[in-house]
C-alpha cells in the first residue's frame, strides 16, 4: 500500500471559474442540484433514440403499441442499467483510492477489471451452460483474487511512490489481460472476449440487466461504511487508535469493489475510465470527506455515463 497520502490532482488543468463556483456552494446544495440535473437528463433520455417515443404515446398505454413496448422493454431498462453502472463504478473507484491512499488507483489500474474478465472467460470455457449468476460469482472471485494480489505487490514495494503504485497495477493488469487473450484465442472466444471487455448498453433489455440491482445495493452499503473507509485511508495506526478493525474494513472494502467490478463486467462489460476520472473530479471540488463526497460521486458517475450514452444514440447528432 502506498505510504504517500492521497493527493488531489492539480486543479490548474480544470476551469477555475467552474470549480470556484462549485466550491462556493454548500455540499448538500451541490448534491441536490446535481441530482435534479440528473433527473432531468434521465427523463429526456427516455425519449431519445431511433424509435420515436413521446410522452403522448405513453398516455395511451396500449401494451400492443410499438412505442409503449420500446419504452418498457428497452428505454427504461437501459436507463436503469446506465444509472446503476455509472454510480457503482464511480463509487468503487473512490473507495479503492481511499483505502489504498492513492488517487491514481482504480479498478482499471489495479487489475481488478482484467481479473474479472479472466474469470468470465474461465466460466465460459469450463461452465458454458451454467447460469449467469454462477458466471458472475466466478468473475467476482477472480476480481477479488486479482485485487488482493495487486495489494500484496504494492505492499512489497520499497518505494511506494504515488506514480509507481498505479504503474505496477497497469502492468499487472496487462499481464492478466495477455493471459486472458491467450486462452480466448486457444478456445476460439476472442470475439466474445472483445464484446465482454467493451462496455455496451445497446443490448440492455428487460430481463437482462436485473443483476445490476446488486451493485445498487452495494453502493448503499458503501455509504453506510463510509466513515470507516475514511479512517482506514488515514493509515493503520490512526484507524486502530480510533477503534476500527483495520484489516476487516480494508478487505471488506476491496471485496465490495471486486463484487461491483465482477457484476458490471458480466452484465454490460468493462467501463475502465469511470473509477479513475469521476472520483478525482468530485474530490477536487468537495474535499476528502468520504461520506459527503460519496453521493456526489455516484450522481456524477451516473450523469457522465448517461451523457455519453445520449450523445452516442441521438440520431440528430452527426456522429
Amino acid at each position: 500500500m502506498s505510504g504517500a497520502p492521497a493527493a488531489p490532482l492539480a486543479s490548474a488543468a480544470a476551469s477555475p471559474g467552474l470549480f470556484d463556483w462549485a466550491r462556493s456552494m454548500n455540499g448538500t446544495a451541490l448534491t441536490v442540484a446535481a441530482l435534479a440535473l440528473l433527473a432531468a437528463v434521465s427523463f429526456a433520455s427516455l425519449f431519445i433514440g431511433v424509435s420515436d417515443v413521446t410522452p403522448l404515446d405513453l398516455l395511451r398505454w396500449d401494451n400492443s403499441d410499438h412505442q409503449v413496448r420500446v419504452f418498457v422493454e428497452s428505454r427504461v431498462p437501459r436507463l436503469a442499467a446506465i444509472l446503476l453502472t455509472g454510480s457503482a463504478m464511480s463509487v468503487s473507484g473512490l473507495i479503492m483510492q481511499t483505502l489504498v491512499r492513492n488517487r491514481f488507483v482504480a479498478p482499471s489500474t489495479s487489475g481488478t477489471i482484467s481479473s474479472a474478465s479472466l474469470g468470465l472467460l474461465v466460466a465460459s470455457i469450463w461452465f458454458g451452460s451454467a447460469s449467469v449468476f454462477l458466471k458472475m460469482s466466478i468473475a467476482v472471485a477472480f476480481a477479488m483474487a486479482g485485487t488482493l494480489l495487486f495489494l500484496a505487490l504494492v505492499q512489497r514495494l520499497r518505494h511506494p511512490d504515488i506514480i509507481v503504485v498505479p504503474l505496477v497495477g497497469i502492468m499487472f493488469g496487462g499481464v492478466i489481460q495477455a493471459i486472458t487473450v491467450y486462452f480466448a484465442l486457444r478456445h476460439d472466444l476472442l470475439q466474445s472476449l472483445n464484446a465482454w471487455t467493451n462496455g455496451d448498453f445497446s443490448g440492455t433489455l428487460r430481463g437482462r440487466y436485473e443483476l445490476l440491482y446488486i451493485v445498487g445495493g452495494l453502493t448503499i452499503v458503501s455509504y453506510l461504511f463510509a466513515n470507516r473507509f475514511t479512517l482506514v485511508g488515514m493509515g493503520r495506526e490512526f484507524a486502530v487508535n480510533l477503534g476500527v478493525h483495520y484489516e476487516r474494513v480494508l478487505y471488506g472494502g476491496l471485496t465490495l469493489v471486486a463484487c461491483v467490478s465482477g457484476v458490471v463486467v458480466v452484465v454490460v462489460g468493462s467501463i475502465p475510465f469511470l473509477g479513475l476520472i469521476v472520483p478525482n473530479l468530485v474530490t477536487m471540488v468537495m474535499g476528502e470527506n468520504l461520506r459527503q463526497v460519496l453521493p456526489a460521486t455516484a450522481i456524477s458517475g451516473a450523469f457522465f455515463v448517461l451523457a455519453c450514452d445520449i450523445l452516442s444514440r441521438d440520431p440528430a447528432l452527426p456522429l
